[in-house]
């Protein structure tokens, strides 16, 4: 996973989910492709994204990309890394399940970016500062829990 573990560590949230890590890593193919992929293609190409639509297999593996991300690696069901970079940053999202046994699993979401130049500083001030950034974490990670534990439960 060298693509994302170059860049610089930005944070990192989680979440436990009353799913085994089987049904939370479909859960997450699922709302990730539903909910970051969904972001509008035009903004993505003012941005100069490198990944600006959906392309390469599905469901989500190595070779997958969609709006703003392609995947960078894939070890199901332990590790998803998401790579992806425009005009003012290059930035990773690594999404680790930490089985906890009995039917749950510990979602982590770690991000990792750099923002170079006046202008990347200026986009991190807006994205990460303003934290829409943490927001939208939040809310990939509580619509994973919800979906793994209304499909999954146990890993069903």
């Amino acid at each position: 996973m060298d693509e994302a573990e170059r860049l610089p560590y930005v944070d990192e949230h989680s979440t436990v989910v009353a799913a085994g890590p089987n049904a939370t890593w479909g859960a997450l193919l699922h709302v990730l492709e539903a909910s970051v992929s969904s972001a509008a293609p035009h903004l993505a190409r003012m941005l100069g994204c490198a990944d600006v639509g959906a392309s390469g297999p599905r469901p989500l593996a190595v070779g997958s990309a969609f709006t703003g991300f392609h995947v960078a690696a894939a070890e199901e069901p332990h590790e998803l890394a998401l790579a992806g970079s425009h005009r003012f940053s290059s930035y990773a999202l690594v999404f680790r399940l930490e089985d906890l046994g009995a039917g749950r699993t510990r979602l982590h979401a770690e991000t990792r970016a750099e923002f170079p130049g006046l202008k990347g500083r200026a986009y991190r001030a807006l994205v990460i500062g303003a934290r829409g950034h943490v927001l939208a974490i939040r809310r990939i990670l509580a619509a994973v829990r919800r979906r793994a534990q209304k499909d999954g439960g146990a890993d069903g």
